[in-house]
């Protein structure tokens, strides 16, 4: 448009919540109030505020005044724009918060408030998690000098703008994701080095399980709130949940009367068993309801006063069930969780409103704290896991937060049991290869009519047929009915599929032409050698990767500054192996590749993961532009890919099939 001047704020985290004609507008505003005064002070505002949309209309102007004097100790300070800005926001999410509009029944992290540039946040969550980080990062001694961080204050979201904090928060969630040499932590980081921490706790994250649809590394830069606070609750989250499994805790068949249901019980979300583990717990205190989930079943605080009356009878206060007010009886039931010992994770009016992500973090610690469970195990045969049941179990692992991290319509907790139906595998691969998917003839969830299940898993096989998967004596009813290794071997080839068809599509290198795994095996050798080392691999089950040095010095060919020769060991010994296995996997999602592998499988040498890991390290280098690549590497790429040949899968470089596993 001739003449648009567009309106420069200078704090890019304020600028991200406007759109240019709300500032315009603004600035508006602004200007006329600061012209009527001959200035502005935070004391003029309240009684000017009402000429602005949403402020104006749901807060009387005694209201704003009472919320500034809460929010600012020096009224008398002067007002600039940006300052204005952020005044109007606060005044905006008060308002939206009076008038209801912060769904507080909903289980939705994200609020959204009267406008939708504009993203609230749970002050109540805010305060249990910065009350989380404070506890269990408390002697870390990079961040002693950050903590404790004032939950009133949004010094949560400025330490976490290096990424060093969340990368630690990862780490006591679940222990040794991020080997810590990887991270930068200088006591000043460059832009790109701040990226690069960003960059592994975003892909680290989604190795545990995070689903990070939308996220980047510029949101946590810019510190954008909602979704660092976002971020953080699933780790919390992760962390809370561990321990509901019954490999982390087999007292939980008490819950169970048969192999049958407890097999049932292995396939449930951490959720549905901590629900399970409740109601078997209020069923002892002759509790009558049965409590579906942590919010509506939950508000008026009976069920938690049974439960800890049951866990905790030492410290029961008579009082507690007789109390008429919802409100003091949460008071209560706090004060008995204090005497266990328990840890605060919401307000007794968090209670009362029904907050689900705080009542879970809450009945989830209750669990780690003390979970009234007999001590006497009993013993079940399908427990004891066999090597081979131990690899499957990683691969099922690797692939349902493969399938997660695609942002389909649901979660998935277990890829033998959520998978059953079709639906999110035709989902998956939608993704995988857009337009494949007949979706006239398949059935969305929910199924009631067993055929269509039937249906949409036939369809699934018979795309995967015209991907050219092997899939012999396979039929949609093995899926339907959880064929453990028939699911596993479908979801390798699609996931295998999804790494050549990125790969493919780097057109400006592979000219088009399908990309094999020989053709990844000979990259990696290539770009090895052309660096100066003799290391070589002759297959993705060479039993000499399992020292870790041919990946690093790869990693060091793509990259020349990503690994520090001096921490690497000589991979001698089983532990001198794991420490190189997790310090490949920490440096290779530094740099950018989504990876679902665990250090085992490196050591191990699973081919399958072998060749994931090599073709995210080749993807993510031929994406960097040419001059990085020449800047990052020893030579350029076209000695390398001109090397890559039409032919089909080469068995040297890759045997993996439906029966791969009787290679090894």
């Amino acid at each position: 448009m001739a003449g648009y001047v567009g309106v420069f704020v200078s704090d890019p985290w304020l600028q991200s919540q406007f759109t240019q004609v709300e500032l315009r507008r603004l600035k508006s505003h602004f200007n006329a109030m600061k012209r009527e005064n001959g200035g502005l002070k935070l004391a003029d505002l309240p009684p000017k505020m009402a000429r602005i949309k949403h402020v104006g209309e749901n807060l009387s102007e005694q209201e704003r005044e009472l919320f500034l004097r809460g929010s600012y100790k020096n009224l008398e300070e002067d007002v600039d724009f940006e300052l204005f800005l952020q005044v109007y926001l606060k005044i905006q999410a008060h308002a939206a918060a009076k008038m209801g509009n912060t769904a507080k029944s909903s289980s939705a992290f994200v609020k959204s408030a009267t406008s939708t540039l504009l993203h609230t946040i749970s002050e109540s969550e805010k305060a249990s998690y910065v009350a989380h980080i404070n506890s269990y990062l408390a002697d870390d001694e990079y961040l002693k000098k950050y903590l404790p961080i004032d939950p009133l204050t949004n010094d949560l979201f400025e330490v976490s703008k290096d990424g060093i904090l969340i990368c630690k928060l990862i780490n006591v969630a679940v222990p040794g994701t991020i080997d810590e040499r990887a991270i930068n932590m200088k006591r000043m980081l460059n832009p790109w080095e701040r990226n690069e921490n960003h960059t592994l706790c975003l892909n680290s994250a989604k190795a545990i399980g995070c689903t990070l649809v939308n996220i980047g590394t510029q949101d946590f830069i810019e510190g954008r709130r909602h979704l660092v606070l976002g971020v953080i609750s699933q780790i919390i989250k992760i962390q809370l949940l561990a321990d509901l499994n019954l490999k982390k805790t087999p007292q939980l068949l008490e819950l169970v009367d048969d192999n049958k249901d407890a097999e049932e019980l292995m396939s449930l979300p951490p959720e549905k068993i901590l629900l399970r583990w409740m109601n078997f717990q209020l069923k002892k205190a002759k509790y009558e309801k049965i409590v579906t989930n942590f919010s509506s079943d939950i508000k008026d605080a009976e069920a938690y006063a049974h439960l800890l009356n049951v866990l905790a009878p030492e410290y029961i206060n008579p009082t507690t069930l007789t109390v008429k007010e919802h409100l003091e009886r949460a008071k209560l039931v706090l004060e008995h969780a204090d005497r266990m010992g328990c840890k605060r994770y919401l307000t007794a009016k968090d209670i009362i409103e029904g907050s689900p992500n705080l009542n879970l973090a809450f009945v989830a610690h209750i669990f780690q704290h003390r979970n009234g469970l007999s001590t006497q195990t009993k013993q079940i045969s399908f427990l004891e896991i066999s090597p081979d049941e131990a690899q499957m179990s990683r691969e099922e692992r690797a692939f349902r937060f493969w399938i997660n991290s695609l942002g389909n319509s649901s979660y998935i907790d277990n890829v033998f049991e959520d998978l059953r139906n079709g639906w999110l595998l035709l989902e998956t691969l939608h993704k995988v290869s857009p337009g494949i998917v007949n979706w006239k003839i398949a059935t969305k969830p929910p199924i009631k009519m067993p055929f269509r299940k039937v249906e949409n898993c036939n369809q699934v096989v018979k795309i995967g047929k015209q991907l050219k998967f092997s899939l012999v004596n396979i039929a949609g009813n093995d899926i339907v009915q959880g064929n453990k290794k028939l699911i596993l071997a479908y979801l390798w080839q699609l996931m295998r599929c999804n790494m050549l068809q990125l790969l493919k599509n780097l057109r400006f290198h592979s000219n088009g032409k399908e990309i094999t795994d020989a053709d990844i095996l000979e990259w990696s050798n290539s770009k090895v050698r052309n660096s100066g080392s003799k290391s070589r691999m002759a297959s993705f089950k060479d039993k000499s990767l399992s020292d870790g040095i041919f990946f690093l010095e790869l990693l060091s060919a793509v990259h020349s500054r990503a690994v520090n020769w001096s921490l690497v060991t000589k991979g001698d010994t089983e532990e001198q192996k794991k420490m190189n296995a997790t310090y490949i996997i920490s440096i290779a999602r530094k740099l950018g590749c989504s990876i679902f592998l665990l250090p085992e499988d490196l050591i191990e040498v699973n081919q399958k993961m072998m060749l994931t890991l090599t073709a995210s390290i080749m993807y993510w280098h031929l994406k960097q532009p040419m001059e990085d690549q020449t800047c990052t590497s020893s030579d350029s790429d076209s000695s390398s890919m001109d090397t890559i040949s039409t032919s089909t899968l080469d068995d040297t470089a890759s045997e993996c099939s439906m029966d791969d596993n009787s290679n090894r």
